[in-house]
């Protein structure tokens, strides 16, 4: 757990100053700032006003994912549009129905957009501002009797009161089956006859649109200004094509899946740089994210590292073949340990090399229960899920673009 907390930090204080949670703090907005080159893509910071509609604390919120928020009344065709947006690194503003921590589900306006990092145009956040809509009165069908009373009328009595309380607690339903669940979890009065309308789901007004849109811009400006103070700017939009290379966000989310310790080195860009390094890398050398990505492998190597290793794995990427080495390699506090280095050419779809994946072990961590997997089918493991990760982003881009 305090690993998970470290990176959460290291998610913020990798680009913005320290004074940028309090100015967060101080917006009145829902919205919640998720990191997806993070094993998961947790939420990373929560805003005050989220919290309060949601009815979760702090600690139940920060280090997950967004989909606790979801539950047997959102649509699934609705999530699979916010993950394509996050797969294609694009904004997205969608009507979704979500859950609050006693189980009570809302309609809300989503609006979400990616966080780049101007100078080498990779996604570094989400922001996604939740805008809770307001319904605009509607009335009971004949059946109901007492002349068509609306439901969100503020003299309204009986069941409606029970069921609805005020306008801001109405729930829309995608069917008549998912309103009887909410009626049912919320009111002991007999529903059989009670003659609703079955509606679309909920249609944001301009107004809250415009709310949505608002709030992202005043998210935007405060962490630009705050990451401007470290000299490590971010944008709403890409500035930078020199991006191109590096991980789209969802197969950053699908690595992110990987426990084992391994970077990405992207074989096309000047010096070889690594473009991902997993959570259990971090945690392996001491770095921070940001001091990996962009920098040759070779910051691992330090006084005794062997060049000669190092030219074995330089002319294994260069005759585009697999190899495993045994090298000294130095942590961040220049501790050295012994690394059993598994390197792989890792092809997309069409079958050409789209990056190498080096798998770690620390030679001191190789003796395992019998129970266990051995270290060497480890590294395969973890190279073939990256393979299969790899492959299938390369796949899904390609059929978008088709």
């Amino acid at each position: 757990m305090e690993s998970q907390v470290g990176l959460i930090e290291q998610s913020f204080h990798s680009s913005y100053s320290f004074c940028v949670r309090e100015a967060l703090v101080e917006l009145p907005d829902n919205f919640t700032i998720t990191d997806p080159c993070m094993s998961g893509h947790p939420i990373v910071f929560a805003s005050h006003g989220f919290l309060k509609m949601t009815g979760y604390t702090e600690t139940e919120v920060i280090g997950q994912n967004g989909r606790i928020f979801q539950g047997p009344g959102t649509s699934r065709r609705s999530v699979m549009e916010i993950r394509e947006a996050i797969r294609e690194e694009r904004a997205i503003q969608i009507h979704l129905l979500n859950y609050r921590k006693d189980g009570t589900p809302f309609w809300m306006l989503f609006h979400m957009c990616p966080v780049f990092n101007k100078e080498d145009g990779r996604v570094i956040h989400f922001v996604g501002v939740q805008v809770p809509i307001l319904r605009k009165p509607r009335r009971l069908g004949s059946g109901s009797g007492r002349n068509g009373v609306d439901l969100c009328e503020e003299g309204s009595t009986g069941m409606h009161d029970v069921v609805y309380g005020s306008c801001r607690r109405e729930v829309c339903s995608d069917s008549l089956l998912e309103l009887d669940h909410v009626l049912a979890r919320e009111s002991p009065v007999d529903t059989t006859n009670r003659g609703f309308e079955i509606e679309e789901p909920c249609e944001a007004s301009d107004m809250e649109k415009r709310r949505a849109v608002t709030a992202i811009n005043n998210i935007l400006s405060v962490l630009t200004h705050y990451s401007e103070l470290t000299g490590k700017l971010v944008c709403g939009k890409r500035c930078s094509l020199s991006g191109v290379g590096l991980p789209s966000s969802s197969l950053n989310i699908s690595l992110g899946r990987i426990k084992q310790s391994f970077v990405l080195i992207d074989p096309y860009l000047p010096d070889m740089p690594v473009v991902y390094a997993s959570d259990a890398f971090l945690k392996l050398t001491g770095y921070a994210r940001h001091e990996v990505l962009g920098h040759n492998y070779r910051f691992l190597s330090g006084l005794d590292t062997d060049s000669l290793t190092l030219c074995q794995i330089k002319e294994s990427i260069k005759m585009e073949r697999a190899c495993t080495v045994r090298i000294l390699n130095y942590r961040k506090d220049r501790s050295s340990f012994w690394n059993i280095l598994h390197m792989s050419p890792v092809r997309n779809a069409s079958g050409k090399i789209a990056y190498f994946v080096g798998v770690q072990t620390e030679e001191a961590c190789k003796k395992q229960e019998e129970h266990e997997m051995s270290p060497e089918m480890r590294q395969l493991s973890a190279v073939g899920a990256v393979k299969v990760a790899v492959r299938s982003s390369s796949m899904a881009a390609g059929s978008s673009r088709s």
